[in-house]
């Protein structure tokens, strides 16, 4: 099953992931997705302008509320940055790679990525 037709589950009960784990997972998302320093799963995309970076940050917000799992967003004019982790657990789970998939879902077609 793909990643993006998952729930998110972020139960204190869902395992985190060891390093090497997550290291495979992340080979299942689109370009652009990485593991930070700070063991987070992170991403930004870029737009034409704020309205677009905005507008998209709302869409992730929708998920983000279907699925009960809440990333950051970071929106800037032209660019929005998530980073995704599951609090609770304070590490990386399954669920942080589902909502990953699903906020690429929804930026078809894909913006323009750059590093964060």
């Amino acid at each position: 099953m793909k990643l993006a037709n998952k729930k998110c589950n972020d139960s204190v009960t869902v395992p985190t992931l060891t390093m090497r784990q997550a290291r495979g997972v992340l080979k299942h998302l689109a370009r652009g997705w990485r593991i930070n320093r700070n063991g987070r799963l992170q991403s930004q995309y870029v737009f034409m302008n704020f309205a677009k970076a905005l507008a998209f940050a709302n869409k992730i917000g929708v998920i983000a509320e279907a699925e009960k799992h809440h990333p950051d967003l970071y929106v800037a004019w032209g660019k929005c940055k998530i980073e995704i982790w599951s609090h609770k657990v304070k590490g990386l789970t399954e669920s942080d790679f589902v909502l990953a998939a699903k906020c690429d879902r929804v930026s078809k077609p894909s913006p323009t990525r750059s590093k964060p």
